[in-house]
């Protein structure tokens, strides 16, 4: 074996580690920090569309009320504005 071949793997692995603390550390803890974010973005969409929801269910409730409540006024309501609206001229005609 090469004598020198002792030394530079010395010197090789120290500054390998020198090189992992200096650079892959940092960048290990900005991704981390970067899927922190991002996990906090996405809680807060998550809760967003949540209330929107809530909203929407209570909207088809209230609805479905109305159906149920008076099924016979709402569909006569319904299709009376289904019939042509009479104008003021054949109102004044007949």
């Amino acid at each position: 074996m090469n004598p020198l071949l002792i030394p530079i793997l010395g010197i090789s692995c120290g500054l390998l580690a020198i090189f992992g603390g200096v650079f892959v550390k940092p960048w290990f803890k900005l991704k981390e920090q970067r899927m922190a974010v991002e996990a906090e973005m996405i809680a807060e969409k998550a809760a967003q569309y949540a209330s929107k929801q809530a909203v929407l269910e209570e909207r088809v409730a209230v609805l479905e009320r109305i159906i149920t409540d008076s099924g016979y006024e709402v569909a006569h309501a319904i299709e009376s504005l289904r019939e042509p609206p009479v104008s003021r001229i054949e109102k004044e005609e007949v």
